[in-house]
């Protein structure tokens, strides 16, 4: 790899993993929800979903993707579906975690967070162009590193990048969510953070493959 690729890619791969989608909202909800350290934790969930993204891209299926418009309708609406029903779900919790209500945190909390964070990641198609048309712009054609090795360098790069971003909206949440200690204002943000992921859910809805 080159310096003038990696001082190109690096700050746009910041703007692009720091900018509030759905992945990003959900883990802002996680962290107003759960609090930071589960919300950390569930990322785990969003990392694997991206390696296995990588890995079908550079196995070609990526451009299946690109090319198919009802392709990308069917997992977008997948994905539409399950941040609206995540929603919904929160709007109707009441002022308690999904967890032990003394703020106990265990496995089966943990496991939960984590496949939403997969699932939404899996079923937001943005996602698989994000590593089909994104990433390759910084590929060199003449480097001495092939197109596959500077795929997964770059791939690898954002993801951390991704995780990093991820990490701050989720530290945001849990600022907020330290500031409603009682039952009925954790009720009244859940309803809020409710909000947030139907808003993620009509982002989706409005994502074009271009």
């Amino acid at each position: 790899m080159t310096l003038n690729q990696l001082i190109l890619f690096l700050p746009s791969a910041l703007i692009v993993a720091s900018s509030p989608g759905a992945n990003n909202l959900l883990a802002f909800a996680n962290g107003s929800r759960e609090g930071l350290r589960p919300a950390i934790l569930a990322l785990a969930g969003r990392c694997v979903a991206f390696v296995f993204l990588v890995a079908v891209v550079i196995g070609g299926l990526g451009a299946v993707l690109e090319a198919s418009e009802i392709a990308f309708q069917i997992i977008k609406w997948a994905g539409v579906a399950y941040l609206a029903f995540l929603g919904v779900k929160m709007m109707r919790g009441d002022g308690k975690s999904e967890g032990a209500g003394s703020g106990a945190f265990v496995h089966g909390d943990t496991y939960s967070l984590v496949r939403r964070e997969f699932v939404t990641a899996m079923m937001n198609p943005k996602a698989i162009l994000l590593f089909t048309a994104f990433v390759p712009q910084f590929v060199v054609a003449d480097s001495s590193f092939s197109i596959t090795n500077q795929l997964l360098f770059l791939s690898a790069i954002y993801i951390s990048i991704e995780l990093m971003a991820a990490a701050g909206w989720a530290l945001a949440g849990s600022i907020i969510r330290s500031l409603h200690s009682s039952s009925r204002q954790l009720a009244i943000f859940n309803r809020i953070t409710g909000v947030t992921l139907l808003g993620a859910a009509v982002m989706l809805a409005t994502a074009r493959r271009t």
